[in-house]
């Protein structure tokens, strides 16, 4: 909730885990005086029986800083029912929320101190109506949402003219096809491709003559993990477009037949222009020589590409002399960025000349909740010496909202670089092991203060240099 006048009545949701800005529900704090793409403070809101089932987090006077200093006020809550099944109460307050009146609503739990007043704790039983949702068996209770709240289909929603396609295609949805060891029945066989089907090659060497553009939900695998081998003769063997998402499994994939250019890589995106979001994932395959000439790299973004999420586990890479996860195209720090979601878990990496991640989010727009990273449980060796890896870190995260680096081996490898900015970033590194290694560095670039980062339980050994 943020601006005036603002009425939230007769709403159910259950089952929110959000937090911050992005929580199951929350009040904002507003600029004095606001600009109109700032903060504009919460007055005259009206926020009255709405059902909140196991929503953990309900914040008001969120965001309360030295900008956004101004609390909500001359409004109420009222008759408002909130369940939670676990037994934690939900609210967290940030300011004064006096201007924010709370009366007549009930919860399960007992809630904190200052809101005791308007929150009455009562024991309530739930049962699930023909409508599908939860609600008290008691019919006398006045709060909450109404019983005859319809839930809509999805078809029911929108225009009918506007075709209600699925959001996306899983993989492996779709029909496996075998394909044998020949690059022309691989080429044949992904044009031919409908979106969420699985193309599993027979053992033996596909040498790929020209850029493989992914424009659906495909799954390359080998029938036998490690035994069909990708080599390819463009600059880039695969280039996802609008509509594209690839999933790789058990491949080997070899960069000895690229040619002798600068900035080589196995996957891109369209360079520009793309509009559909995609995903990316690859699993328990091994990649070598990506070393013909410099800045030879597994993954580049074009600008403007956003993947929902990017997934690597349980891979082998040798011999790079880019980096890995190439993810920040958007440097003109408008708030933009290349990933929701990037996860790294179970690979190791050998002699990589750049950084395995380089993730960033720039500007000061806070209005998104991302990027995340999570990296566990990978062994990395010598990585992130080249001359070119301007960072000189083996990951490199700026802006990333959410960061967990946790039981990873780093060894003779440059060390993690963190960077926050906007928001209030949740980062984590723990559990590491940190063999001749520097130790991570954390920097806070928009905020005074010591940094907000957690760093616990992690292992230095022989200290590097």
């Amino acid at each position: 909730v943020i601006n005036k006048d603002q009425i939230v009545r007769n709403n159910y949701l259950q089952g929110l885990t959000g937090y911050r800005f992005g929580s199951g529900f929350t009040v904002m704090n507003g600029v004095p005086n606001s600009s109109i793409n700032r903060y504009h403070q919460v007055e005259n809101a009206t926020i009255e029986n709405n059902t909140f089932i196991n929503v953990r987090h309900i914040q008001l006077a969120a965001g309360s800083d030295a900008e956004r200093s101004a609390a909500p006020k001359n409004s109420t809550m009222k008759n408002n029912l909130i369940i939670n099944q676990d037994g934690e109460q939900p609210f967290t307050t940030f300011d004064d929320v006096s201007g924010l009146v709370l009366s007549n609503n009930i919860a399960d739990t007992k809630v904190i101190s200052e809101l005791m007043y308007g929150v009455k704790k009562e024991k309530i039983t739930l049962k699930k109506a023909s409508n599908g949702l939860l609600y008290p068996t008691s019919k006398s209770l006045n709060v909450g949402a109404k019983r005859d709240l319809k839930v809509l289909k999805k078809e029911d929603t929108g225009v009918s003219w506007y075709a209600k396609v699925p959001a996306l295609v899983d993989f492996d949805s779709g029909k496996t096809h075998s394909v044998k060891a020949d690059v022309s029945a691989l080429l044949d066989a992904i044009d031919n491709a409908e979106s969420g089907d699985v193309l599993e090659l027979a053992p033996g060497q596909y040498d790929v003559s020209k850029l493989v553009k992914i424009d659906k939900t495909l799954t390359i695998k080998a029938k036998q993990s490690g035994k069909s081998k990708l080599t390819f003769q463009r600059s880039t063997l695969f280039e996802i477009h609008d509509g594209g998402s690839l999933k790789l499994d058990g491949l080997s994939i070899s960069g000895e037949n690229a040619p002798d250019a600068i900035g080589n890589s196995i996957v891109r995106t369209q360079k520009w222009g793309m509009v559909d979001n995609y995903r990316f994932v690859m699993t328990n395959s091994e990649l070598n020589a990506l070393d013909i000439n410099h800045s030879f790299h597994f993954f580049i973004t074009g600008k403007g590409a956003m993947a929902d999420e990017i997934i690597l586990t349980g891979n082998t890479f040798n011999t790079v002399t880019g980096d890995i996860l190439r993810l920040n195209t958007e440097i003109e720090d408008l708030g933009v960025y290349n990933a929701e979601y990037v996860i790294v878990n179970n690979n190791t990496f050998n002699d990589v000349e750049g950084g395995i991640v380089k993730l960033y989010r720039g500007g000061s727009d806070e209005s998104t909740f991302g990027p995340h990273f999570e990296m566990t449980s990978n062994t990395l060796n010598n990585i992130g010496f080249g001359k070119r890896n301007k960072e000189q870190a083996s990951i490199y995260v700026h802006g990333v909202q959410v960061t967990n680096i946790t039981d990873n081996k780093f060894v003779k490898t440059a060390p993690i670089v963190v960077e926050h900015t906007v928001g209030e970033p949740k980062t984590e590194i723990s559990n590491n092991t940190f063999d001749e290694t520097k130790a991570p560095s954390v920097k806070e670039l928009r905020v005074k203060g010591p940094h907000t980062a957690v760093l616990k339980n992690n292992n230095i050994l022989n200290k590097a240099g």
